[in-house]
């Protein structure tokens, strides 16, 4: 079943409960399913990769909003946030743990030979490609920059 059936699925269920949370956040991401959709140039169905790097998108958004309210003194303004989250996480893929990311990047420097920060963006774009929708690309960022420079 597509993200987008699935999506559509939580919604109906949202809207009979009342969750008004959930809704906000299930419709958050249907709205950038359609602008993807109707971006020129994109075929009419969306890949699972495509509506998985919308969901991170939308991820990403929550946890930087959250990050940014709590750092500014606001729970208030964070927990709902935090909810949405948590809502659009069951979404996604099984995340990888550190180690795993580490193993897939260290695999990957000597597959390629790197030897230092210039070799940082070959790294990454084989990384990333290969761990699309299993890792976040910060944490990725960061394990390669540790490993090129040790």
């Amino acid at each position: 079943m597509s993200l987008q059936k699935q999506v559509m699925d939580k919604m109906k269920e949202a809207m009979k409960a009342k969750n008004t949370v959930a809704l906000q956040a299930l419709r958050a991401v249907k709205s950038a399913f359609l602008l993807a959709k109707t971006e020129t140039g994109v075929q009419a169905e969306l890949t699972e990769e495509q509506e998985i790097k919308i969901i991170q998108k939308q991820v990403k958004q929550r946890k930087d909003s959250a990050a940014i309210f709590i750092k500014q003194n606001r729970q208030d303004l964070a927990d709902p946030e935090l909810a949405e989250l948590a809502i659009l996480e069951q979404f996604l893929p099984e995340a990888l743990s550190e180690e795993k990311i580490e193993e897939v990047v260290l695999a990957t420097i000597n597959k390629i030979g790197a030897s230092g920060m210039k070799d940082m963006g070959k790294v990454m774009g084989i990384v990333s490609g290969e761990l699309a929708g299993k890792a976040d690309g910060k944490t990725i960022s960061i394990l390669v920059k540790k490993n090129l420079m040790s």
